[in-house]
């Protein structure tokens, strides 16, 4: 019988942890470690093709399961791959351990050695050495716990050369499960609910607007049984779409993609109460979304300047459902009931409010409206999948066009405004679910930046379906160069053959260029039992309504 190894014993620690799925790319530092990981019975390793796309796919399985995602990496170059990823993860909260491989500690010099821990902590996320192996245990279970408490990334940092020593010690191991407390549902002090009472009391045009926070906390019934009784209308963040999906007083999105309805009801709006929702930069359009209301901001750790803007005139600390329940009881008990916007007119107004745009545009030959694609695309898809959207122009238009899903099948990601990160997101989405029950609606340039992961999809078998809104370029540069008067040619890069690339790595691919062919084209996906990839190729020429309002000057 062998000896058991610092790597074995380091494996046994993950599965403890309740890993069972690993996203790797292996060098020096970490291949040791990953095949033993993946020699441990019920552990899912996937072998990644670029170490940014083991963090994003890593943050997709949180996404999809509420785990902590686990991805690795070699030193160096390996590492220095994944400081998009782990910022994005960063401030998406997204709790995440990075098993990172680092240089020998005894060796006197190793080309790869770089120092992790300036770079983990400026992305936002944790950084724990492994620098003796009487502490190695306490560092993986402190790891696993503040990437849990926390909710953010963390890098542990484990030498080469002490993987491969043997290890002294007992293989018992308890896991940070035992060791982090009970999550609990913090209540609102009776004093500030009071207070929110008396502003509601004084309201005439109330709007509540749920985020993620909301979304995490099951407050939907409770936020809707306050709207009720306060009067408001409904309204979510980007991150919180879907939450209130349903109701006839939901106006949707608020801020940058809220719709010409729902900006015009939060200009006149009086107060507006956020609930799990930061009311940041986009949230607010810069602040200038809801100018004549007071506001109200519901969150376990509120901040009264964010982003640059002053967030709220009151703050309430504290869950979002549970604050919901405790401000609607205590209107109850003081019995004050409004009717605010709640009319039988404002239902109807609400429920004509769509397409969230309705201006025409000639359509090039062999080419496809945007818009009315992703309305085509919204009703193929059953609403029980899970949507991932990445970052580039179609995003807004994505976001603005899709309805009647939960607020938990969204997965947009954007928390750092980088592209390229869609592909592996939804891969790990798509790993954690095993269905295939997941589409990525993707750019075309953002695909390109990753697009060998779509050789990963098919050598381990991810069923899932990937639209890429394809205009022949980046849309979110061109459309500003020309709204600007200035070439957009170097922003423009021809379509290419999307679909044969996808054919080339073992997908099925197929263009689309007219409407009407969506259904079909389901069909055959989900006769096929492999991933596949649809070229939409759109007009370049039509820009979405969020991007003329701010970069055309469109009233």
């Amino acid at each position: 019988m062998s000896k058991l190894t610092v790597t074995d014993m380091l494996a046994r620690a993950f599965q403890a942890e309740g890993v069972d799925t690993l996203f790797t790319l292996m060098g020096d530092a970490n291949m040791y470690w990953s095949t033993a990981m993946a020699q441990l019975p019920g552990m899912r390793v996937i072998h990644v093709r670029h170490e940014h796309c083991a963090c994003s796919m890593a943050e997709g399985y949180t996404r999809a399961t509420g785990k902590v995602g686990v991805a690795s990496t070699t030193c160096g170059p390996g590492f220095t791959q994944i400081m998009t990823g782990l910022t994005m993860a960063a401030r998406a909260n997204v709790p995440m351990v990075v098993f990172a491989g680092d240089s020998p500690i005894a060796a006197a010099w190793y080309l790869q050695e770089i120092d992790m821990a300036p770079l983990a902590l400026a992305t936002g996320s944790a950084y724990i050495p492994i620098r003796h192996i009487d502490r190695l245990l306490d560092n993986v279970r402190e790891a696993f716990q503040v990437a849990q408490l926390e909710r953010r990334p963390v890098v542990l940092s484990v030498p080469m050369d002490m993987q491969k020593q043997a290890w002294p010690h007992l293989s018992d191991y308890t896991p940070s499960a035992e060791l982090v407390p009970a999550p609990q549902r913090p209540i609102p002090d009776p004093v500030i609910v009071d207070r929110v009472c008396d502003m509601i009391a004084e309201a005439e045009k109330p709007i509540i607007v749920g985020g993620r926070g909301a979304t995490a906390s099951g407050a939907r019934k409770a936020l809707e049984a306050l709207a009720e009784r306060s009067g408001a209308l409904l309204a979510t963040s980007l991150l919180g779409k879907g939450l209130f999906d349903g109701n006839p007083y939901a106006l949707d999105i608020a801020g940058a993609f809220a719709s010409d309805f729902g900006r015009e009801r939060f200009a006149e709006a009086d107060l507006v109460i956020g609930a799990g929702v930061g009311l940041g930069h986009y949230t607010t359009e810069g602040g200038y979304l809801y100018p004549g209301a007071r506001v109200v901001q519901i969150d376990t750790n509120p901040r009264g300047l964010w982003q640059g803007l002053r967030t709220a005139d009151l703050h309430v600390r504290a869950d979002a459902r549970a604050a919901a329940e405790a401000i609607a009881n205590r209107l109850e008990q003081r019995n004050i009931k409004r009717t605010g916007f709640r009319t039988a007119d404002m239902a109807k107004l609400v429920a004509g409010d769509f397409p969230p745009d309705r201006k025409e545009f000639p359509v090039q030959a062999n080419t496809v409206d945007p818009r009315k694609m992703l309305i085509e695309l919204d009703a193929t898809i059953p609403k029980d999948w899970d949507i991932v959207v990445g970052g580039g122009h179609y995003f807004s238009i994505a976001m603005t066009h899709m309805k009647g899903r939960p607020a938990e099948k969204y997965h947009v990601i954007n928390d750092f405004g980088a592209i390229g990160s869609g592909l592996p997101a939804a891969a790990g989405v798509a790993v954690a679910r095993g269905d295939g029950k997941v589409l990525l609606i993707e750019g075309d340039g953002s695909l390109m930046m990753h697009i060998q992961e779509l050789e990963t999809i098919r050598r381990h078998g991810i069923q899932m379906l990937i639209a890429i809104m394809n205009d022949g370029g980046y849309g979110a540069e061109f459309h500003k160069f020309r709204a600007n008067k200035i070439d957009p040619s170097g922003a423009i890069h021809g379509r290419g053959d999307i679909a044969a690339a996808a054919t080339g790595f073992g997908l099925r691919g197929a263009t689309v260029n007219q409407m009407g062919k969506m259904d079909g084209l389901f069909r055959d996906h989900r006769a096929a039992n492999i991933a596949s990839l649809w070229d939409v190729h759109t007009d370049d020429l039509i820009p979405s309504r969020s991007y003329r309002r701010v970069h055309y000057g469109e009233a």
